[in-house]
């Protein structure tokens, strides 16, 4: 099974290190890693076409990017000829639940994929300030995510959004996976006039509005989350 991970935190990203480490777990794993060279959070489904692409090898089986998330999956496919059985994305340094999906790069490295007819998963983890990551809990939590999704069909242009919750870091059970829709109501956006007469962009994201059993709802509550999306 040949396994194409992505991300929008970096190739350098402590997620996508977490990742790798959970797709090792699976029996004869094949891993190509294309990513950003660098952050490219909420650049949505941006890609490059106006000027030529760059991408540095990093070793075997691994290349950076100069580009957004999608470009990444779209090089890999059309530039590097991969011939992945998965498109895996994340995981992301902060949740992507109802309106952040489309702004997400995360979720359109898997969004992309899914165009291309190719089964995709993208993982989020959503933080809670001031409480430390636990990636190797990730990594493991990851791979059971992945065995009870992989097994389900996607139908054309589906794709899978995962969410974690936040938890203090430790031995822990692997929280309830819950299935759910994305959350309709959007983040309460807020601008602050600075002193040089611009608009500072603000918004509380922890007090988002939820709906009851949307994603955030379900993600905030200390669930996983799984929305089964379609391009």
């Amino acid at each position: 099974m040949h396994f194409l991970l992505t991300n929008d935190d970096g190739i350098d990203a402590p997620g996508l290190k977490a990742l790798a480490e959970a797709v090792a777990a699976v029996p004869g794993a094949r891993v190509s890693i294309v990513a950003p060279a660098d952050e490219q959070s909420m650049c949505g489904h941006c890609v490059t076409t106006r000027k030529p692409l760059v991408v540095e090898p990093r070793g075997e089986g691994r290349w950076a990017v100069r580009g957004p998330s999608a470009d990444s999956v779209r090089i890999a496919l059309f530039g590097l000829d991969l011939k992945p059985d998965w498109v895996l994305s994340g995981v992301n340094a902060g949740g992507n639940l109802g309106q952040d999906i489309v702004i997400s790069g995360t979720v359109a490295a898997a969004r992309e994929a899914a165009y291309h007819g190719i089964p995709a998963m993208a993982f989020s983890h959503y933080l809670v300030k001031g409480v430390a990551m636990d990636w190797p809990r990730i990594a493991s939590w990851v791979t059971e995510i992945m065995a009870r999704l992989s097994g389900e069909l996607l139908h054309d242009g589906e794709y899978w959004n995962v969410n974690f919750p936040h938890h203090a870091p430790g031995l822990l059970p692997m929280p309830e996976m819950v299935r759910c829709i994305p959350e309709r109501m959007p983040l309460d956006v807020n601008y602050e006039m600075t002193a040089e007469g611009q608009y500072q962009y603000t918004a509380q994201y922890s007090k988002r509005p939820r709906i009851p059993g949307s994603d955030v709802d379900e993600c905030f509550g200390g669930k996983i989350t799984v929305s089964r999306l379609k391009v």
